[in-house]
């Protein structure tokens, strides 16, 4: 997504001038202070000795899973907890705004483009998809993803979590799991049966009351479909706005809602540019682990459990460094076996989207803002004030449908942008256009990753197997079908031009499955690399408390241990994922909130 901040650095020097004095009048009022030098340092120190490097618990991965954890498990004074981040600090000095390309909301797509906070995966030649490689960005910085990400709030749906329970993840109903969804949040609407209201994570709604998402509601609306109020609330189904994790014009990572605030325990140390290599076991209890900071390679030690949060790709490539995953495989890379676990890095599951693009006939999308004199003004508002069109990730509408009549509840996602989008915003837009990103939310092609050699370093070998099924290329059309006729109503008559992509030659269900073919994308969710189930399940990875089946002391907690991936967005259900996982660690009982009403169509018989 490339739209306001695209091309900032580049061609405005005049902006990096006048934004240091503006810093410089902000420094003092970092929201670190010196305590968390001190903090950084003690942490430093500790991993210079091995003898008394010991804590309760470390977490691998400062993400969108690991600073919940991080923050939940300090809570106790008596428990000691080191987290360890591959990437950098999401701040500079202590400051947000000599960061903004992380914090403006409407910048999200430098870091998504950018090695420097993310890992920068590519999967393996697509056969399904004209043999094109696909970029993955995932986050490596404080906050993970969710400091990379759109900023979009999804839960998925009730249904998700009640089949999560049918394929062996039991207690992660949906009953046991809005409790923590509502834990986690503080939605600035208040509180309801749905909506948190005293947690750390703020959750907003759009403020730009843009023409064209309103033209977008009110389209959706002429073509039968239910406006619904909260799509994460009772109805999903049916179209409405965003929820968004933007807090008074900022990106709410994480990082400031969960880590930032817990930095200054002393029970609680963080360590930065910290690679973790290896899960150290004695026999099958996981002991601790192996790290790499600034070329100096440590031993840390954990004596009651050691926690992966490193996501869906870096936390099945750890097991499998460690000894744990296929037997086969690893002794084929000269990797001890600790425990054969084949269900390790299989089940990848992902979200494909394509762009409908449509040119405006009006002057009213953010192309005019994408100028450089007008990302100056745009950028000083927000770094002066963070309000104006910089505060905004401008996905502030969209919605969910059924592909066809019997489908239960929704299969398919809009997120409608009044802008246009080339290759991951890495191309600037070249004319007035608003798209809509489509895409099945439960596709039928199901991959896998795979270590490329036992080096930590190297990436791991990712398959999605994208459209390897005929169901997945239907719901494709389906998705491109819908969406035209959506943007072929009234609402949209005075604002229409030429459709751009796939452009009106393409009309055949055999060109539009080339265009998918040649331009779906990944959605950016990555899941289910290390599937939770029952112990029985062969395929399964970690139990439904989160702990590593065959061996003692180790979990994972992030979206790899999704049994199957959610009707929506991931960062909201990984930060759920996380606050019921710490309830689980901590020994206490699980939240839970039954006969909560949930929408259902008064008909399968129809589409809509």
């Amino acid at each position: 997504m490339s739209y306001l901040m695209r091309g900032f650095k580049c061609h405005s020097p005049v902006m990096c001038k006048v934004a240091g004095s503006l810093f410089k009048a902000h420094t003092l009022k970092n929201t670190f202070g010196i305590n968390e030098q001190f903090k950084i340092s003690r942490a430093l120190s500790q991993l210079s000795s091995e003898k008394t490097n010991s804590y309760n618990y470390i977490i691998v991965g400062a993400g969108s899973a690991g600073c919940v954890l991080a923050n939940r498990l300090t809570e106790d004074p008596h428990s000691t907890v080191l987290l360890l981040e591959a990437g950098p600090k999401d701040t500079l000095l202590g400051s947000i705004r000599l960061m903004w390309k992380i914090h403006m909301p409407a910048a999200l797509t430098y870091n998504l483009c950018d090695e420097k906070y993310n890992w920068y995966y590519h999967t393996t030649p697509q056969r399904h998809m004209d043999s094109r490689v696909m970029y993955w960005p995932r986050g490596r910085v404080w906050g993970g993803s969710s400091s990379l990400n759109a900023m979009v709030y999804v839960r998925g749906h009730a249904e998700d979590y009640n089949r999560w329970s049918r394929e062996g993840a039991l207690g992660w109903d949906y009953e046991r799991c809005l409790p923590y969804f509502k834990k986690a949040q503080t939605h600035e609407l208040g509180p309801d049966q749905y909506r948190g209201g005293n947690g750390p994570l703020h959750v907003s709604r759009g403020k730009t009351n843009h023409p064209l998402h309103q033209a977008f509601l009110e389209a959706a609306q002429q073509a039968g479909y239910p406006f619904t109020d909260d799509m994460n609330g009772y109805q999903q189904e049916g179209f409405g706005w965003m929820d968004m994790t933007i807090h008074q014009g900022q990106r709410w990572s994480t990082a400031s809602a969960y880590l930032r605030p817990a930095i200054s325990r002393p029970n609680f140390s963080v360590a930065e540019k910290t690679l973790v290599t290896k899960i150290l076991f004695q026999g099958t209890k996981c002991i601790g682990i192996e790290c790499v900071k600034n070329g100096q390679r440590k031993k840390v030690f954990a004596n009651k459990e050691v926690i992966l949060s490193g996501g869906a790709i870096n936390s099945p490539q750890l097991l499998m460094l460690s000894g744990i995953g296929n037997a086969d495989d690893l002794k084929k890379l000269g990797i001890p076996v600790v425990c054969h676990l084949p269900g390790v890095g299989q089940n990848l599951q992902d979200h494909l989207e394509v762009y409908v693009q449509q040119k405006c006939t009006k002057p009213i999308t953010l192309y005019s803002a994408q100028k450089p004199l007008n990302m100056v003004r745009i950028g000083l508002e927000w770094l002066w004030k963070f309000t104006g069109e910089g505060a905004t990730s401008h996905l502030e509408s969209g919605g969910f449908i059924r592909s066809e009549p019997g489908v239960p509840h929704p299969d398919i996602q809009f997120h409608f942008l009044p802008s246009q989008v080339i290759d991951h915003g890495r191309v600037a837009s070249t004319m007035e256009a608003y798209q809509v990103h489509v895409g099945p939310m439960r596709s039928t092609s199901v991959g896998w990753l795979k270590l490329k050699s036992s080096d930590p370093n190297d990436h791991p070998i990712i398959e999605p197997n994208y459209l390897s099924t005929e169901r997945d290329i239907w719901e494709f059309r389906q998705c491109v079908k819908l969406t035209r006729e959506i943007f072929a109503q009234k609402a949209f008559e005075k604002f229409r031009g030429p459709e751009i992509q796939p452009g009106y030659h393409v009309q055949s269900d055999k060109e539009i499955d080339a265009f998918i073919r040649q331009k779906a994308d990944s959605a950016y969710h990555p899941s289910c690399t290390c599937k939770m189930g029952q112990p029985s399940d062969s395929t399964a990875v970690v139990d439904p408390q989160t702990k590593v089946i065959g061996v003692e002391n180790l979990r994972v907690v992030d979206a790899s241990i999704m049994p199957s991936v959610v009707t929506g967005n991931l960062n909201a259900p990984t930060i759920m994922i996380a606050e019921k996982a710490a309830d689980i660690i901590k020994g206490l009982p699980s939240l839970q909130e039954k006969n909560v009403p949930v929408y259902k169509p008064k008909t399968l018989e129809t589409q809509r």
